[in-house]
């Protein structure tokens, strides 16, 4: 009898074990297809704010945005007005974010981390991380979502692919 419950006990174990490397396979392999849908080059179609009193505001930036296969990122975003701005005055004038840094992934809730690693516009993003809560549309655009502490989004990037 102590036999067969060793036995039983022995085929449980593995099969709870058989299971869970699916499950770790499947969950990589749900990753690495993110992981290859971001690869790429892509230019800023819009990017709208959501003040806190309602509606919506076009920030009216251009940019750029990059993911690589080493799970790095860099993007670059102005007002498209800057130019203008600046040539109206001999002061420097600011706009703009520029940061870069490693990536990482939680795919079960959509959401993509920007460490930043450097940021010449921003340096209190160094060190911290930019999340954003993505979203692959049917017409090929990405949709990076930033979201305030309550959960609340507070503006939109949409990014359409370049170079392919």
């Amino acid at each position: 009898m102590r036999h067969q419950t060793l036995i039983l006990a022995a085929v449980a174990t593995i099969a709870a074990a058989a299971t869970w490397m699916q499950t770790t396979s499947a969950s990589e392999a749900r990753l690495d297809a993110v992981k290859q849908q971001f690869v790429g080059h892509y230019e800023l179609v819009s990017f709208i704010q959501y003040p806190a009193e309602g509606g919506e505001v076009d920030a009216n930036y251009i940019g750029r945005i990059m993911y690589d296969e080493h799970d790095h990122m860099s993007a670059q975003g102005m007002p498209k007005d800057l130019p203008a701005r600046a040539a109206q005055t001999s002061e420097l004038v600011r706009g703009g974010f520029a940061y870069w840094g490693p990536v990482t992934w939680d795919v079960d809730n959509n959401r993509v981390t920007h460490h930043v690693e450097g940021s010449p516009t921003r340096g209190s993003w160094v060190g911290e991380d930019n999340v954003r809560y993505y979203e692959f549309t049917e017409d090929g655009l990405l949709k990076l979502s930033i979201r305030d502490d309550n959960g609340r989004t507070t503006g939109t990037l949409t990014w359409r692919r370049i170079g392919d």
